[in-house]
């Protein structure tokens, strides 16, 4: 059986953690220097991938990626079409908020998983009621 996650840990938690001119980077380097068990997908880890490319450069993009692998106890849960189809339903569900395919797919991992926690500094990831870490720190 696989390890329950506490946390989920949406791509701006990891901008935040990763980029030292972020406003949240404190709070987000302490809440990884001790982390509980977190889970990701591996859309997070393509959008931060694709925020660093867009706003540095390839090299910065590649560190990010490092740092996502290197990172425990973070687990990258895969994204098939179960849950692409779950995120379509929530993305029609919250149809008038500015919603991603992989904020939907957040949301849904957390309320299928029974996740306690949202590391993200968006507040559409606490739309199903899942605290959200800059909320409680």
């Amino acid at each position: 059986m696989a390890r329950k996650a506490d946390a989920y840990v949406d791509t701006s938690a990891l901008i935040a953690f990763a980029d030292r001119s972020d406003s949240h980077h404190s709070l987000f380097k302490r809440l990884f220097a001790s982390p509980p068990p977190l889970a990701t997908t591996a859309l997070v880890a393509a959008e931060g991938h694709g925020w660093f490319l867009r706003r540095y450069d390839r090299t910065r993009a590649l560190q990010f990626l490092a740092m996502i692998e290197d990172m425990l106890p973070l687990r990258v849960l895969p994204v098939g079409q179960p849950e692409l189809a779950a995120a379509a339903a929530i993305l029609r569900r919250f149809s008038d908020q500015d919603l991603t395919i992989a904020d939907a797919v957040g949301l849904h991992l957390m309320s299928t998983r029974k996740i306690r926690s949202c590391w993200s500094t968006d507040w559409h990831l606490g739309l199903t009621g899942v605290p959200l870490a800059i909320d409680q720190n």
